[in-house]
């Protein structure tokens, strides 16, 4: 805390009065880094498409985006979403996120774009958890894959997820694809 307060410019006095604790400390720096994440990829994101594939492929866009620009997201999917000082932060993101999913295939059901018999609860907890362990993987490799590819990667495991005809599935391919270099990082 001391550290933190002298990089700040403030006493440490003011740095507990404020967070409490170094555990607090952190809690509101990966709240912090979910409520940015909101606002890139879900409730605040623009997101222009014309079909509801679209908007979920360009979703899946941001999400990576928004993961590989973050110089924390290595560290806030990773070690500390495990750490007692976040769990509370940690699993209220998760539930709005899976509460948010199953709303949206619900509605992708109830409009024919999803298979009737697709559990919305369980497949977007499924899809939540396999593309947090991509995002892992590709944030702690050796190599990060280019983010274009990796979008169309877990793109393709959602749409195969979901049961979408193959239209919805190969769609126009990821505006991420014509604004970022094909850079290995």
């Amino acid at each position: 805390m001391q550290a933190v307060a002298r990089r700040a410019q403030v006493s440490v006095g003011l740095s507990y009065h404020h967070f409490g604790s170094k555990a607090g400390l952190i809690a509101a720096v990966v709240e912090e880094f979910y409520d940015r994440l909101d606002q890139a990829a879900f409730a605040g994101a623009r997101l222009s498409a014309e079909s509801w594939a679209d908007r979920e492929r360009q979703r899946i866009g941001a999400y990576v985006a928004f993961h590989y620009d973050h110089p924390f997201a290595p560290l806030v999917i990773g070690p500390l979403s495990r750490a007692s000082e976040v769990l509370d932060v940690e699993t209220a993101f998760t539930r709005r996120q899976l509460a948010a999913g199953a709303r949206m295939l619900e509605a992708a059901r109830r409009d024919g774009i999803v298979s009737g018999d697709i559990d919305a609860h369980l497949t977007i907890a499924l899809m939540i958890g396999g593309i947090r362990q991509a995002l892992i993987g590709a944030l702690t490799g050796e190599r990060r894959p280019d983010p274009a590819q990796l979008t169309d990667d877990i793109w393709a495991f959602m749409a195969a997820a979901l049961r979408l005809p193959a239209e919805a599935q190969s769609g126009p391919s990821n505006t991420m694809r014509r604004s970022r270099p094909n850079v290995q990082q």
